[in-house]
C-alpha cells in the first residue's frame, strides 16, 4: 500500500534542520503484514530525542530510514498465523521488541533482548528484513517501528496493546517516554519511602520521571528535586509535582544530595552532576544517551568509600507487555496525568522544525497528530 512518511535522507546535517531538511515527507510503498506482524494506522508518534540523535549523527543508524519509534495507533490487518490481536484495537509502539527466549530477555527488563537490538542496528523488523519501499529501493526502519507515518507494519512484540479509553496521543507518549522515566524510578531505583529523588535533566524521559515520582509520593512526604538550566522547565517541574527546582551550578554550589538521581540529559556534565548530587549510599541511574565517545569524569574513591552505585537502564529496564499496564491504571486513577507531558501537537510536514524545538530544549514532548 501507499503510505506518506518522514524519512531521514543523510544523517549529521547542519542546524537549523528547517533550513537544511535532512528530513524529507516522501510517498513509500509498505508491503503487507507477514507471520507474526500487524499492520497499523499510526495516529500519533511523538519526537524524542533517541529520533534527534540519529538526526544529529550521536546515533549512527543505516539511511535512507523512516523515522518515529514512539506511537500509538489501531490495526488494520493482521499477519498470517494465530494472534491474540484483532483488527480495530489500539496498540502503543515500544521500540525494543522482546523476544522472549535470549539471555536479553531473561533479565526481566535489566537487559535489552539480544535479537531485538541487533534488528534495530540493522534498521530490520524482529521478524527480518524491511517492509518499506521507495522507488524500487529499500528504506530501512526505525527501532522496528518507523511511526513517523501515516501506516506502519511492525512484529507483534513491538506493540502492547491498551483500551479505547486511553487517548492515542497519552498512548503514544507511555510507549517511550513514561516507561523510560517511569522505569528508571520503578524497575531499576526501587526508591525507598524516605528516599529523596532527584531528576537531572527535563526533556520529556525526565519530565516523565517526575511524573511518576510524584504518583508515588502520595503518602510519604518525600522531597523530588527537579535540575536543569532552562528555567521554563524548572518552573514546569514544579507544577507537575517536585518539590523543589535548582539549576545545575545551584545543586553544587549548595551541595544538595539525594538518595535516588535520575539522569535524563544524555550529556557528559548532566552525568557528572547526577553522580556528585548522589549522597552516600545513593544509587545513580542513567538513562541518558550521549554520543558513543563521550567521557566522564568521576571519582571511585567516592564511589567506594560512600557506598555510592551506578546503574545504566536502558527504556527503564522496562518489560512493556508488563509496565504499560501498570501505567495505564494509574492513568486512570488519576495519579499520572501523562496529557500533561505534551507541549504541543504538530504536523508531520513540520518534522524539520520540531527537530529544532527538540535540540534548543523548548519542547517536552511535541506529538504528530494524524488525521
Amino acid at each position: 500500500m501507499r503510505i506518506r512518511g518522514a524519512v531521514l535522507e543523510r544523517i549529521g546535517a547542519d542546524a537549523p534542520f528547517a533550513k537544511s531538511e535532512p528530513i524529507t515527507v516522501s510517498e513509500l510503498d509498505l508491503g503487507e503484514p507477514g507471520t507474526g506482524e500487524l499492520l497499523v494506522r499510526i495516529e500519533a508518534a511523538g519526537l524524542c530525542h533517541s529520533d534527534l540523535s540519529v538526526v544529529d549523527g550521536n546515533r549512527v543508524r543505516p539511511v535512507p530510514m523512516l523515522l518515529g519509534h514512539e506511537a500509538a495507533g489501531r490495526i488494520e490487518a493482521v499477519g498470517p498465523g494465530e494472534s491474540d490481536l484483532r483488527v480495530g484495537q489500539r496498540v502503543v509502539m515500544t521500540f525494543l521488541p522482546r523476544c522472549g527466549e535470549c539471555a536479553g530477555c531473561a533479565t526481566d527488563g535489566r537487559t535489552p533482548c539480544l535479537p531485538g537490538s541487533m534488528a534495530n542496528n540493522a534498521g530490520e523488523l524482529l521478524s527480518g528484513g524491511r517492509r518499506l519501499l521507495r522507488d524500487g529501493a529499500e528504506v530501512h526502519h526505525h527501532l522496528g517501528v518507523s511511526a513517523f507515518a501515516t501506516h506502519a507494519v511492525v512484529d507483534r512484540r513491538s506493540v502492547v496493546p491498551v483500551d479505547d479509553d486511553v487517548p492515542a496521543d497519552v498512548a503514544a507518549v507511555l510507549g517511550c517516554a513514561v516507561l523510560t522515566g517511569g522505569g528508571a524510578l520503578l524497575n531499576s531505583a526501587k526508591p525507598a519511602p524516605a528516599d529523596r529523588i532527584m531528576v537531572v535533566g527535563l526533556g520529556g524521559v525526565g519530565m516523565a520521571a517526575v511524573l511518576v515520582a510524584a504518583a508515588l509520593r502520595a503518602g510519604t512526604g518525600r522531597e523530588i528535586i527537579a535540575v536543569d538550566t532552562v528555567a521554563e522547565k524548572l518552573k514546569s517541574a514544579m507544577e507537575l509535582g517536585a518539590t523543589s527546582s535548582y539549576t545545575p551550578a545551584e545543586i553544587a554550589e549548595q551541595n544538595i544530595q539525594a538518595e535516588v538521581v535520575i539522569e535524563a540529559a544524555g550529556n557528559v556534565r548532566a552525568f557528572e552532576t547526577a553522580v556528585g548530587a548522589t549522597a552516600p549510599g545513593g544509587t545513580t541511574v542513567t538513562v541518558g544517551l550521549p554520543a558513543p565517545d563521550a567521557r566522564a569524569s568521576i571519582s571511585p574513591l567516592g564511589l567506594v568509600a560512600q557506598g555510592r552505585s551506578i546503574i545504566g537502564s536502558y527504556l527503564g529496564s522496562a518489560v512493556p507487555a508488563r509496565d504499560i499496564p501498570e501505567y495505564v491504571r494509574m492513568w486512570r486513577e488519576g495519579t499520572l496525568p501523562v496529557e500533561r507531558l505534551i507541549s504541543s501537537r504538530i504536523r508531520l510536514e513540520d518534522i524539520n522544525k520540531g527537530m529544532d524545538e527538540l535540540a534548543a530544549g523548548h519542547a517536552l514532548r511535541q506529538v504528530i497528530v494524524f488525521d
